[in-house]
């Protein structure tokens, strides 16, 4: 693509979505997919001045942008260490840019000046803006040069990076929510511990019960829950086969799919099964660790984190994300992030920028990156590694977690919805939600207005694309 088109797209694109980029995953609730990201650190953040590509003598310098914070970040920089510790011709410099949204931007008023990275870390739901800014080198050119062997990689979690069948993006910190719940509390109600309720009505049964003895149930107001939902009913959440065999031109929340989750969901409010604490997950991960509340739903990265915070003061247990009964086969939607390489740096920058994420693909580093995290190693052999081994052993619970995402049927549903918009058509949806529950809206009402409002959104974008 020559340079001023390129420009001329980006531009388009990004006048349209600065706006829009406001919070990393909607709202910034904190679930894996995006709120890990949100935590700025001044240790390791740096302005874009200061990423010239520099090298020691010898080598090719990769600057790597990410939105890994806090433990996540320093668990980063040690993957970066090692590699650059493991050979002698490349030198990756990691640089933390604070929020997925916050170094899209970034990225984006980099582009004239090419300071910006040769690699960065973009959330799973920025897939469809990175595609159409024209800004990347598709990783399937480097699968294809070399025949990588994508075998080893866990397919249901390549396949959300997939588009046309091309792949051009590499998976790498991915996760997916679970149903957490206090097996003490079912015990001191009558249930069975051992037996986490599958099915919406089940759900309903158990949180009724369990209300009564003051252990009620919460979830947080995430949009990405709401995805998932549909996903685990085999249904999709935009037009267009997900927005996969043709661009998205209108939103489905407001389907069949939506509106007997969100009835459930406010069935359970409304009989006080269920407590709404808001949209962050740290809030409703808070009540569930202070045994205030007996169910949650959650990513699986904040397994360990739950787990030990928790302790001994009662034993956690883990389930697949509940549907309604008799629902189509489904699954779970991948989320976290993903690693682009961009097409504005010369092609031995790009190359060396692909011997990275091979080697971040490579079980024995998915296997540390996985203890140190909580999330999905992306490599299968990562599972014969010992300490994956030692750490399920310590936490069981991941079982769940890896079954579950095993378990998920592949199609166009699980495969998840691609939008250019969809920042911002999560937030609405939990605004959507909020209106439900809070009881201004009915459901069918809230997500019908959620549903005509994302689509205006879908072809606004649609347009300046095609521009």
């Amino acid at each position: 693509m020559k340079l001023f088109k390129l420009k001329h797209s980006f531009l388009l694109i990004t006048i349209l979505l600065l706006s829009m980029l406001a919070s990393a995953c909607g709202g910034g609730s904190g679930a894996a997919t995006g709120g890990d990201a949100s935590a700025s650190s001044s240790a390791n953040s740096s302005n874009a001045k200061n990423n010239a590509n520099s090298a020691p003598a010898g080598k090719t310098k990769v600057v790597w942008w990410h939105s890994m914070g806090g433990e996540l970040g320093t668990a980063a920089d040690q993957l970066v260490a090692d590699f650059n510790a493991s050979q002698d011709k490349i030198e990756v410099e990691a640089i933390f840019q604070g929020t997925y949204d916050e170094s899209l931007n970034k990225m984006k008023a980099s582009m004239d000046s090419k300071s910006g990275p040769s690699l960065i870390q973009v959330y799973e739901i920025g897939s469809r803006f990175m595609i159409d800014s024209g800004a990347i080198t598709p990783v399937q050119q480097f699968i294809d040069a070399e025949n990588y062997d994508l075998s080893q990689l866990e397919e249901n979690i390549m396949n959300y990076y997939t588009f046309d069948g091309k792949q051009y993006s590499m998976p790498f910190n991915t996760s997916n929510p679970i149903l957490y719940y206090n097996k003490d509390l079912f015990k001191a109600a009558g249930l069975d511990p051992d037996k986490a309720p599958a099915t919406y009505e089940e759900l309903k049964q158990a949180a009724e019960t369990l209300s009564k003895n003051g252990a009620p149930v919460s979830f947080a107001i995430y949009g990405w829950f709401m995805e998932q939902f549909f996903a685990n009913q085999g249904a999709e959440y935009v037009d267009n086969g997900n927005g996969r065999t043709a661009a998205a031109t209108q939103s489905l929340v407001n389907e069949e799919a939506g509106v007997k989750t969100l009835d459930w969901w406010k069935g359970l409010v409304d009989s006080q099964a269920a407590i709404n604490l808001g949209r962050k997950t740290d809030d409703t991960k808070k009540a569930f660790v202070a045994g205030q509340v007996s169910m949650t739903l959650d990513s699986t990265a904040g397994l360990r984190g739950i787990v030990d915070s928790v302790g001994d003061k009662f034993e956690v247990g883990t389930a697949f994300l509940p549907k309604p009964e008799g629902s189509s086969d489904g699954g779970v939607i991948i989320g976290g992030a993903s690693l682009w390489i961009l097409n504005n740096k010369p092609a031995e920058e790009q190359q060396a920028a692909w011997e990275f994420i091979k080697y971040l693909a490579e079980p024995q580093t998915q296997a540390k990156w996985h203890i140190a995290t909580g999330y999905f190693p992306i490599t299968k052999k990562a599972y014969d590694e010992q300490i994956v081994k030692d750490n399920l052993a310590k936490y069981p619970q991941f079982q769940t977690a890896v079954d579950q995402l095993h378990a998920s049927k592949p199609s166009l549903a699980t495969q998840g919805a691609v939008m250019g918009v969809f920042p911002e058509a999560r937030q609405i949806v939990e605004s959507a939600i909020e209106e439900a529950l809070g009881g201004s809206k009915s459901t069918k009402q809230a997500l019908d207005d959620a549903a005509k409002a994302i689509t205006e959104k879908i072809g606004n974008y649609n347009k300046t694309v095609q521009k």
